[in-house]
């Protein structure tokens, strides 16, 4: 009961507050102007991830129990601590050392105090246990890397609040069904957050959710996520609904920045281009190239990355010498199509789209069908003349 109350009010807090948030930011001019990278119409009131947050924490610190919050302190100070960075950020862009240095610090919170972290490969490659000081760094990486690969991905209405929400749902059931009832109260209260702001951020959007949000979501995502592989890794098959491949499960939650990030860094590097340099050549931007609108590409990642979920979850059974390379095969065969489809729509469009000769004409034509007759002065005189 106190999950589903947990949720409802913090569902209800971010629907009552976003309309305020983006008035307030409007009055302010605190706006995103489309170009660059950005590839709205119009500007856009930012920093949506405040009304995301400050609902979630209000739904949890109503309804989790004491005893609760201090099994979850560290992690919620961690989540806090996230918050801030991307909020600076928002107001006064960090630099990137700046930065790694903010992220750096909940990383800490989570491995060190929380000890959440990667604590073996369960398995693969026929290792169970590494030593601490690996497993710390294992995952403090990992953290960082996916926690900001998910922030890149927040570039089309809607796509980032989905793919949270789908990730949110199933390990929010997960730990339910293992009496993890602290970290599923967490992620329901976040999925409440989430949909209340997807009401406004849907296409077309009316408020984005900023470095703020998708650094806030991105953060409690990678840690829930690494929870889970490292529980289901660890636990015995009687405690609960165990997956033998915990590094392919880990992968399906993640698999649309997981990807979107490996394919960037190949292309990039191959190129001669840095990696970190930003450009619109993201998951997102392709399928937009391809004709999709912003609300069709969140359902499409977002059901991509549910067929992954479903093909760990139905081949539970399976390790990860297995699945791995099946999952990895398929999203390199997709990612395949989607670059040769899109190439194909912009010939066809190039194909379509009139000559700069034709332009030309068209352009003549329609400023001579614009232009009013009129009577030449020489005509009028002459006229008059031949009157008197």
């Amino acid at each position: 009961m106190n999950i589903f109350l947990s949720t409802v009010t913090s569902f209800f807090f971010g629907f009552l507050m976003t309309p305020v948030l983006i008035m307030v930011l409007k009055r302010i001019n605190f706006m995103e102007a489309p170009g660059g990278r950005k590839i709205h119409a119009g500007s856009i009131p930012s920093m949506g991830g405040i009304a995301i947050i400050f609902a979630a924490f209000l739904g949890l610190f109503a309804w989790l129990s004491f005893d609760q919050i201090v099994e979850t302190r560290y992690f919620l100070v961690a989540l806090g601590i996230m918050f801030s960075v991307g909020l600076r950020d928002d107001l006064i862009e960090l630099s990137a050392t700046q930065k790694l240095i903010g992220q750096s610090i909940p990383a800490f919170f989570v491995i060190v105090m929380a000890d959440i972290r990667i604590s073996g490969l369960y398995g693969f490659m026929g290792i169970y246990e590494i030593p601490y000081l690996i497993s710390v760094l294992i995952t403090f990486f990992a953290i960082l890397i996916l926690t900001n690969s998910f922030n890149l991905i927040d570039g089309a209405d809607g796509l980032a609040g989905s793919l949270s929400l789908v990730t949110l749902t199933i390990l929010g059931f997960w730990f339910f069904s293992l009496g993890m009832t602290s970290y599923s109260l967490i992620s329901f209260t976040l999925v409440g957050g989430v949909l209340a702001f997807l009401a406004f951020n849907w296409h077309p959007a009316k408020i984005f959710m900023g470095d703020t949000g998708s650094l806030s979501l991105g953060f409690a995502l990678v840690v829930l996520v690494i929870l889970f592989v490292d529980k289901t890794g660890t636990m015995a098959p009687w405690e609960g609904l165990k997956v033998n491949a915990p590094f392919s499960a880990g992968m399906a939650f993640l698999i649309v920045p997981i990807y979107d990030t490996v394919r960037i860094f190949i292309k990039r590097s191959l190129k001669g281009k840095s990696p970190l340099k930003p450009d619109k050549s993201h998951v997102h931007h392709f399928l937009l190239r391809m004709g999709l609108k912003h609300d069709q590409v969140a359902l499409t990642l977002g059901t991509v990355k549910l067929s992954f979920i479903g093909m760990v979850f139905f081949g539970y059974a399976l390790n990860d010498h297995i699945l791995f390379p099946v999952l990895t095969l398929v999203a390199v065969s997709l990612g395949i199509w989607m670059d040769k489809r899109t190439l194909k729509n912009i010939k066809n469009n190039c194909k379509k789209a009139p000559s700069l000769s034709e332009k030309g004409v068209i352009r003549k034509k329609k400023r001579f069908a614009r232009r009013k007759p009129e009577i030449s002065k020489s005509v009028l005189s002459e006229n008059k003349i031949n009157m008197n």
